[in-house]
């Protein structure tokens, strides 16, 4: 590859070629050798990835880092990263698309800059090995072995103090054994980072937004001013009822084994008369991924391709099995045309229910953006939080009971008290997620990258940030033995990316109001997109672009607005005003 790439420069360098038009010839012939290479390097480092987060093993471990070695060294050939810089210079005289293109390149090579292949390398092999530990860790849970859906299963139904207790603990346990891994990573990481003009791997990730890692951080933060004020409603709520349900005195900060999910990101299962796990009991594993495919066929998109059903590793491990794979679902574009898998661990509750509805919002993405329009360097979403937004989005949507009614799933008589459904949605998908990724996710790595965080203090400053922006407290001493960010998948394997998901909370809601309000014309708190067409056309537009325009600008035209909280707060008003009846005498928040 490499002797072909410098006899191809050479070529171009004989050609002289002067003017505008024979500039953006020599962008498009170095875009249509770079696509096409980054097509097939995408699709080999892809398909190995996948055997060893599928089945863990030293021999897919070694494909992986081998093919991850391979893709790097033509992104971050530095033929192919003097060639970008060279046409970027005269910008002006290229054209928009291919500016993005270029744009692309560079933060490609970044990730990988071969004029350093010594530290390209060791972090290859450094990421390699972190994920095998990630995904080969053993769980155990009273002195047998657990999986991380059984210890969710105790979070969620057990009322045993100690029990509770007990698996919150173990979901900690991978945190020390992760926590060298991490440290050196983060060294290689901001070295890939910086051998490219960047400051850090966190302002790296952020200039995918165009913005700087300062700006990233100031509009997280002022995401949470304006949610605060709710926030605070539900957190002191939330402290009340749980210390009812446990018999105990109501706490200032929330304990964390006391709610359902092991970061505390999502406060399911609180409120009983909300629940719509007793409507998924006995239906088939299998029946929830098809009902998800389901609701996008239903608004017009076509059938998933036929390999996603065989190639997909859906369902959780069966038992006995020696087999292990990674506990987090995900969705994966093997070779940016149409070989698109999920892996998740699908059981018949409203958990996953939701999960599969977002894991194919990212396939139905893949699916509208490819197309020979898209070059397979911009198949990515119009920025990075518009993929999980559009999850987000569709997850909402299957959350709304005229919906579930619609499939069935529900009794057409089923007439739950609205608060209490906005309740039940404010905790378990959005509220509570936000001061999660905004606050303590987004600060965390962010000061372990961009301000070099000691060591020695990882852990402190985790838990003071669960304090600062969550109220939340562990229920034992949290020493620097232990690592409890690591313990969370994309800290170890898509690092600095929770300000996507923070961002996307924002964007569902702006895409669901529109939707509702402009669209269905329902109110956004209860209506149904099923077998909407329109709201299809609506959707597919959006993402058939994949990242060819600038996402203010894919924004703008979706919606008619700019990035704005706005309807996030428009649509848990008449959950605030309950909350503020509901707490009148109680002490708001834990300050």
């Amino acid at each position: 590859m490499r002797w072909y790439v410098v006899g191809w420069f050479l070529g171009l360098v004989a050609l002289s070629v002067r003017g505008e038009s024979a500039l953006q010839a020599r962008a498009n012939q170095f875009l249509t050798l770079v696509n096409s290479a980054h097509q097939a390097m995408y699709r080999v480092e892809s398909e190995a990835q996948w055997k060893a987060a599928t089945d863990v093993k030293p021999e897919h471990d070694a494909a992986a880092e081998t093919a991850g070695r391979a893709r790097a060294a033509f992104a971050g050939n530095p033929a192919v990263i003097r060639e970008a810089r060279a046409l970027l210079e005269e910008r002006s005289k290229l054209t928009d698309l291919q500016v993005r293109q270029l744009e692309r390149v560079l933060l490609n090579a970044a990730e990988g800059p071969m004029t350093r292949p010594d530290l390209v390398a060791e972090r290859i092999a450094a990421e390699t090995a972190q994920a095998s530990v990630m995904n080969g860790f053993q769980f155990r849970l009273q002195g047998t072995n657990a999986t991380a859906n059984d210890l969710d299963r105790v979070l969620s139904v057990s009322m045993d103090l100690a029990e509770r207790r007990a698996a919150w603990a173990a979901s900690k346990a991978s945190g020390p054994a992760l926590k060298p891994g991490l440290v050196r990573l983060r060294e290689l990481r901001n070295g890939v980072a910086r051998e490219l003009g960047h400051r850090d791997y966190f302002s790296l990730q952020m200039a995918a937004y165009g913005m700087t890692a300062d700006e990233m951080l100031k509009l997280n933060v002022e995401f949470m001013r304006e949610l605060r004020p709710l926030y605070l409603q539900l957190h002191t709520w939330v402290r009340h009822e749980l210390a009812k349900r446990y018999g105990q005195p109501v706490p200032k900060l929330l304990p964390a084994h006391w709610i359902n999910d092991r970061w505390s990101q999502e406060w399911d299962g609180i409120v009983e008369a909300a629940s719509f796990d007793r409507f998924f009991e006995g239906r088939d594993k299998a029946w929830v991924t098809r009902a998800a495919e389901q609701f996008y066929t239903g608004i017009g998109f076509p059938s998933l391709p036929a390999t996603f059903w065989t190639r997909s590793d859906l369902f959780p491990v069966e038992p006995g099995s020696t087999r292990k794979k990674n506990s987090h679902a995900s969705c994966w574009h093997v070779d940016l045309e149409n070989d698109i898998r999920s892996l998740m661990s699908v059981e018949p509750n409203t958990w996953w229910f939701q999960t599969a509805h977002h894991e194919l919002g990212h396939a139905y993405y893949y699916v509208a953006y490819t197309r020979p329009e898209v070059p397979p360097l911009l198949r990515l979403g119009a920025n990075p939080a518009f993929h999980e937004a559009v999850g987000e989005l569709v997850g909402m949507a299957s959350m709304q009971i005229p919906y579930l009614q619609s499939l069935g799933v529900a009794p057409s008589d089923f007439n739950p008290d609205p608060v209490l459904v906005l309740l039940n949605d404010a905790l378990a998908y959005s509220v509570p997620f936000l001061f999660w990724s905004s606050g303590t996710m987004t600060h965390w790595e962010a000061d372990v990258y961009a301000r070099n965080l000691p060591v020695e203090e990882w852990n402190q400053r985790w838990w003071r940030y669960v304090r600062e922006f969550q109220g939340v407290e562990p229920p034992e001493p949290r020493g620097e033995d232990w690592c409890d960010a690591a313990t969370k998948t994309h800290i170890n394997d898509a690092p600095c990316y929770y300000p996507n998901y923070s961002f996307a909370t924002v964007l569902k809601f702006q895409f669901h109001d529109h939707i509702a309000r402009r669209i269905l014309r329902q109110p956004p708190q209860v209506c149904n997109y099923a077998g909407n067409r329109e709201v299809g056309s609506w959707l597919r537009r959006m993402l058939e672009k994949g990242a060819t325009e600038d996402w203010r600008k894919v924004l703008k035209e979706a919606t008619g607005e700019d990035l704005s909280t706005r309807a996030m707060v428009d649509y848990y008003r008449p959950l605030m005003q309950w909350l503020e009846a509901q707490n009148q005498g109680r002490q708001i928040g834990w300050d």
